[in-house]
C-alpha cells in the first residue's frame, strides 16, 4: 500500500523530532546478532499472502533480531515533506545559511510512530552513530539535521518515523507462514529516490542464496 506523499506542516515535524533510545539499544546490538545468525541487516519483503494494512507491499530494513525479538525500518513508504531550515529553526538550532533542503520523511513501522530514526550511508559518524553494515548506519542524535542542512551530512540518508517490531518467536512465525520473504540489502534499496519500486526490485531478489 502506497501511502500518499503529502507536505508536512513544520509544526507536525518538530512534534515528531522525538528520537528513540530504543532503536539506539537495538543497534548497539548488531555484533551479538550476527554471531546468532540473525536477520539484523537483512532486508524483509512482505510477500503477497501478507494482508495486514500496516506492512501491505513493504520493505523492512532489520536493525535488531534475537531469541527476545525483532526490530526494523519500513523503508519504502514516504509521508511527506518538510523544509529542514524550518525544522532547524523551531529546534532552536539556527541552519548555516539558507538551504532550501527537503526533509523527507519515511513511515518506519507502527511502533511509537512520533519517535524518529535516521538511517543514513556511514561516511558520517556522529557521537551516537552506530554502524550497522558496511553501507548503513543509524544516528538519533537531531545534530545529523544541521549537519546535513549545512552539507556536513551523510551522502545518503531515510529518516523514518516509527518502527516495526516483533516479540519473541513472533517474526519466525510470519516467516514460517509465509509472510515474508529475506533479501540481501544494498544502497541503492535503502537509499535511492524511487521508493515505489522498491517493493518489486527486494521481491525480485527472492531466491537468491543468502
Amino acid at each position: 500500500m502506497t501511502v500518499p506523499r503529502r507536505l508536512l506542516s513544520v509544526a507536525a515535524l518538530l512534534a515528531l523530532f522525538l528520537y528513540a533510545s530504543v532503536g539506539s539499544d537495538a543497534a548497539r546490538r548488531q555484533d551479538q546478532d550476527r554471531a546468532r545468525g540473525s536477520l539484523a541487516g537483512q532486508l524483509l519483503v512482505a510477500t503477497p499472502d501478507l494482508d495486514d494494512p500496516n506492512f501491505v507491499a513493504t520493505v523492512v530494513y532489520m536493525v535488531h533480531h534475537d531469541e527476545a525479538g525483532a526490530m526494523g525500518l519500513v523503508i519504502n513508504r514516504v509521508l511527506g515533506t518538510g523544509s529542514l531550515d524550518k525544522v532547524l529553526e523551531g529546534l532552536g538550532r539556527a541552519p548555516d545559511g539558507a538551504s532550501d533542503r527537503e526533509l523527507r520523511v519515511h513511515y518506519g513501522g507502527p511502533v511509537e510512530p512520533a519517535r524518529g530514526f535516521m538511517l543514513h550511508s556511514p561516511d558520517y559518524r556522529g557521537e551516537d552513530t552506530v554502524v550497522l553494515s558496511d553501507f548503513a548506519a543509524l544516528t538519533l542524535s537531531p545534530d545529523i539535521l544541521q549537519d546535513i542542512a549545512a552539507g556536513r551530512g551523510p551522502r545518503r540518508s531515510l529518516f523514518a518515523l516509527g518502527y516495526a517490531g516483533w516479540g519473541p518467536e513472533q517474526l519466525e512465525s510470519e516467516l514460517a507462514a509465509g509472510a515474508w520473504v529475506v533479501v540481501e540489502p544494498d544502497a541503492d534499496l535503502l537509499f535511492d529516490d524511487h521508493p515505489e519500486t522498491k517493493w518489486q526490485r527486494a521481491f525480485d531478489r527472492r531466491g537468491i542464496e543468502l
